[in-house]
């Protein structure tokens, strides 16, 4: 035994060698798993004039640009939808509702619906947040998405601000 200690000791540098070798090795054999050449999409959700025909008339008139959406996503696989949300207002908002409106690309209306939004915005303030999705079935994507593998049909949404809650105090 002291003969083989007397040889390692004799001979660190190459017992450095042989180990800088060794992980150098393994971190060329790595598989990458990231992707490259990644594009964020900057669509934003349409805003609803307030004199369309196919909102209901109970609505009260809110400034159309006091929120606005960005970043929309809903893939044929997902059951929620998500969203950027930002506050355009000086005050800040809580329990944001959208009324929800989704058409085909050519137009067609598919369904709409009254959305409520449970998120705390300041002022200026952006955040992601997510919905229980409309399509149950999961037959539908967003347009401007990643285009499934499955058979599915592309929708457009266009959003109106129905209403929002102003905390009070802190």
């Amino acid at each position: 035994m002291r003969d083989v200690n007397k040889h390692i000791l004799r001979f660190p540098p190459l017992l450095f060698l042989l180990l800088a070798l060794l992980c150098v090795s393994t971190l060329e054999a790595r598989t990458r798993t990231t992707r490259k050449n990644l594009q964020t999409l900057e669509v934003p959700v349409a805003v609803l004039e307030a004199d369309d025909s196919l909102l209901p008339d109970s609505l009260p008139q809110l400034d159309p640009n006091a929120v606005t959406l960005k970043g929309f996503s809903k893939r044929a696989s997902d059951a929620k939808e998500s969203f950027f949300i930002t506050n355009n207002t000086g005050q800040r908002m809580s329990a944001v509702r959208l009324l929800l409106r989704y058409t085909t690309v050519n137009g067609e209306l598919l369904t709409q619906r009254t959305v409520n939004v449970p998120v705390s915005l300041k002022p200026g303030e952006t955040k992601l947040v997510e919905v229980k999705s409309f399509d149950v079935q999961r037959l539908f994507y967003f347009f401007a998405g990643p285009k499934p593998r499955k058979q599915a049909t592309p929708f457009k949404v266009a959003f109106r601000l129905v209403g929002y809650d102003v905390p009070v105090g802190n």
